[in-house]
């Protein structure tokens, strides 16, 4: 007895040739790939950077010490 699939093979063929066909890179063939593999991934890099760029700062000037 075998299992019913998800999805139609005649459908699964169409998106195997659809995205094998496309001249990019492997992350980036969807709609959305460049927002989850570049955006997102620059946006935490740049922040972190500010963050500590802020703490270096304030380390070196004596800014925000607890008493």
């Amino acid at each position: 007895m075998s299992e019913v699939p998800f999805r139609p093979r005649e459908k699964l063929i169409e998106y195997q040739k659809y995205f094998q066909g496309i001249h990019k890179h492997t992350y980036l063939k969807g709609p959305y790939d460049k927002i989850t593999s570049v955006a997102i991934p620059a946006a935490l890099a740049a922040s972190s950077l500010f963050l500590i760029g802020r703490g270096i700062y304030n380390m070196s000037h004596g800014i925000g010490k607890k008493e």
